[in-house]
């Protein structure tokens, strides 16, 4: 009856390993990358619903996603959300917007209310860069 308790052992070991690979296959980014809003600023009246996002990013480039190079990503953003695991790849839906071409800026269509913005950059595979560059959040209302 040593097999199944081996069988565990090997499954545990093997998980540990995985999960030790996903954090240590997540792309660097250098201590002082900023990423940022813009335009839209915070505490913006947007009418119409209708506008376009503007993303800064300092000390790294923009990328599309695909292009493994060092020091590059490209730009998600996160609509009225938090930042999702930082070890995983960002979602890809109407809360996490990808801008997989290298995308700077884009028109974007909300409804009326009030929103939170925040931008994330991934890396070649959508995978939040170690340590992560994200954005503060800022809030928008749209009449």
């Amino acid at each position: 009856m040593r097999y199944p308790l081996l069988l565990a052992s090997l499954a545990l070991a093997l998980t540990l390993s995985l999960s030790g690979q996903a954090e240590a296959q997540r792309t660097p980014a250098p201590e002082n990358a900023v990423v940022y809003i813009v335009w839209p600023p915070d505490g913006a009246v947007i009418n119409g619903g209708r506008f376009w996002l503007r993303m800064g990013l300092r000390n790294m480039g923009v990328a599309p996603k695909g292009v493994k190079m060092a020091n590059v990503g490209h730009h998600h953003v996160l609509i009225d959300t938090d930042l999702p695991e930082m070890d995983q790849q960002i979602p890809n839906d109407r809360n996490h917007v990808h801008f997989g071409a290298g995308e700077t800026e884009a028109r974007l269509e909300l409804p009326p209310g009030k929103h939170t913005l925040q931008l994330l950059l991934g890396d070649d595979n959508h995978i939040p860069h170690q340590p992560p560059v994200y954005s503060s959040k800022i809030t928008v209302t749209v009449r």
